[in-house]
C-alpha cells in the first residue's frame, strides 16, 4: 500500500489506512461498507493497477494509478459531478427556482440506520408527493412542477442528519398548456407543508411497522411491540417537523452553481480534514448552533470512520432523483411544452432536443475546469506523457 504523504495533510484514504483494519473487527459492517472502505483505500495506488507514462521530449516516467470511482470516496466525485451538471443544463427551464429542504426528526435514526433504504425511500416519497400536491392545487400553481431532490444524511460534524435537498422551478405546467407563475412572490406555505409532509411519512411509517417490513435490531428492538410503535408515531406526529425554504435562484446559472454544491458532495471532503495520528482525526466543521462559527472537532479514530460509514448509501440506491416534468420516463415532452407556454423552446445553455454529447474526457475536463493539460510533462513543459506500460494491480502493503 501507498505510504502516507510526509507533511501533506491528511485524506480519508489515509485514516482507512491507518485505522481501518481494528474499526472493521470492532463493528460490524454490511457488505456496501466493507466495499466502500476498501475502494477508498486502494484508489489511486498500486493496488487498482495503472499506467507507467514517459515524456517523449525528455524520457521522465511517471506513474499513474486508476481510481475507484465508489460514489463515497471524495477523489472521485469531481469529474463525475461536472458530466451530471452538464448532463442537466438542458433541461433546466428559463424562470427563478426555489431551493426547500425537508429534513426528519433525529428520533427516527436509530430505526434508519437498520433500514437505510426503506426510510431514504419514504423520504423521497413523502417529499415529492408533498410538492407535487402543493403544485397541482389551484390555490397554489394548479399544475404539474419541475423538481429535483438529493439524499443528504449527514450534519457538519458527521452525525446523521438525514434530509432531502428540493429545487423546484417557480411555476407548474397548466392542464391547458400555460405556464402558471407563483402568484404571492413564494412558492408554497412552509408551515402547510411540513404538516403534509409529516403526514405522508408517518402514514408510510405506520404501513410498514403493521406488514413488518423494518428490520428491528440494537436500538430499536422494542419496537416490535404494537404499543411502543403507536407511541413513536404519536410522539412524531406532536412534533413539529421542519421544512425549510430558501430564497429563490435567479436563474439557470445560479442552479447550476447549487447543484454543484450538493449533487456529488460526500460525508466528508479531504479538504475539511485537519490532522491525523494513531489515536485521533481532526476536521473542521460549521457549528450552526454558533452562528456558524468554523471550529475543529477532535474524534478517535474508530469514532470517525464509525460516523463515516453511516452515510455509505445501500447499493443501487438512486441519491437524486427527479419529478415531475423532468421525470426521466417523459421529460422530452413535457419540457418541450412548458418551453412552449414560457415561449423559450431553447434554453441559453442548451437545447433538449440536441443529441447528448460524448463524456467527456479526462483530459478535456481538466484543461476546461483548472487550465491544466495533464498530458504534457511537468518536468521539461515541452513533451506528452504516453503511456508505455499497463501496470497491473499489486498486493496491498500495511501501512
Amino acid at each position: 500500500m501507498a505510504a502516507r504523504r510526509t507533511g501533506a495533510r491528511p485524506e480519508l484514504a489515509d485514516i482507512v489506512r491507518l485505522h481501518g483494519e481494528p474499526f472493521r473487527a470492532a463493528h460490524r459492517l454490511s457488505a456496501v461498507q466493507h466495499r466502500a472502505l476498501r475502494a477508498i483505500e486502494r484508489c489511486r495506488t498500486a493496488a487498482l493497477g495503472g499506467e507507467l507514462r514517459a515524456c517523449d521530449a525528455c524520457g521522465t516516467q511517471r506513474y499513474v494509478y486508476h481510481s475507484c470511482r465508489n460514489r463515497h470516496c471524495p477523489k472521485c466525485q469531481t469529474l463525475a459531478k461536472e458530466r451530471w451538471i452538464a448532463a442537466r443544463r438542458a433541461e433546466l427551464l428559463p424562470v427563478p427556482y426555489f431551493h426547500l429542504v425537508f429534513t426528519l426528526p433525529h428520533e427516527l435514526n436509530a430505526l434508519a440506520q437498520g433500514n437505510p433504504r426503506a426510510l431514504y425511500a419514504m423520504l423521497f416519497a413523502a417529499a415529492s408527493e408533498t410538492l407535487a400536491e402543493f403544485g397541482a392545487n389551484p390555490r397554489w400553481l394548479g399544475g404539474e412542477i419541475a423538481a429535483t431532490l438529493v439524499l443528504h444524511t449527514w450534519g457538519q460534524s458527521l452525525g446523521q442528519h438525514l434530509h432531502v435537498h428540493a429545487l423546484v422551478a417557480a411555476g407548474a405546467l397548466a392542464a391547458s398548456g400555460a405556464w402558471v407563475r407563483p402568484r404571492r412572490g413564494f412558492l408554497f406555505p412552509v408551515k402547510a407543508l411540513s404538516q403534509v409532509f409529516r403526514a405522508k411519512f408517518l402514514d408510510a411509517l405506520r404501513l410498514a411497522f403493521a406488514g413488518e417490513r423494518l428490520r428491528l435490531a440494537e436500538g430499536t428492538l422494542a419496537l416490535a411491540q404494537a404499543g411502543a410503535q403507536r407511541n413513536l408515531l404519536a410522539q412524531l406526529y406532536r412534533k413539529t417537523w421542519v421544512v425549510y425554504a430558501k430564497r429563490p435562484f435567479a436563474g439557470p446559472a445560479q442552479v447550476l452553481e447549487y447543484l454543484g454544491r450538493y449533487t456529488h458532495r460526500v460525508a466528508l471532503s479531504n479538504e475539511r480534514l485537519v490532522s491525523l495520528d494513531r489515536e485521533r482525526v481532526r476536521f473542521g466543521y460549521k457549528d450552526y448552533a454558533r452562528g456558524g462559527r468554523r471550529r475543529v472537532m477532535a474524534l478517535a479514530a474508530t469514532e470517525f470512520l464509525r460516523r463515516f460509514c453511516l452515510h455509505v448509501l445501500p447499493r443501487g440506491f438512486t441519491r437524486i432523483r427527479h419529478y415531475g416534468l423532468i421525470a426521466n420516463q417523459r421529460k422530452r415532452e413535457a419540457l418541450r411544452c412548458a418551453r412552449a407556454a414560457l415561449g423559450a423552446q431553447m434554453l441559453p445553455i442548451g437545447n433538449i432536443c440536441a443529441a447528448p454529447a460524448p463524456p467527456e474526457s479526462v483530459a478535456a475536463f481538466w484543461l476546461r475546469i483548472a487550465g491544466t493539460d495533464i498530458t504534457r510533462c511537468t518536468h521539461c513543459h515541452l513533451g506528452t506523457l504516453r503511456v508505455i506500460k499497463h501496470l497491473a494491480p499489486q498486493a496491498l502493503r500495511p501501512p
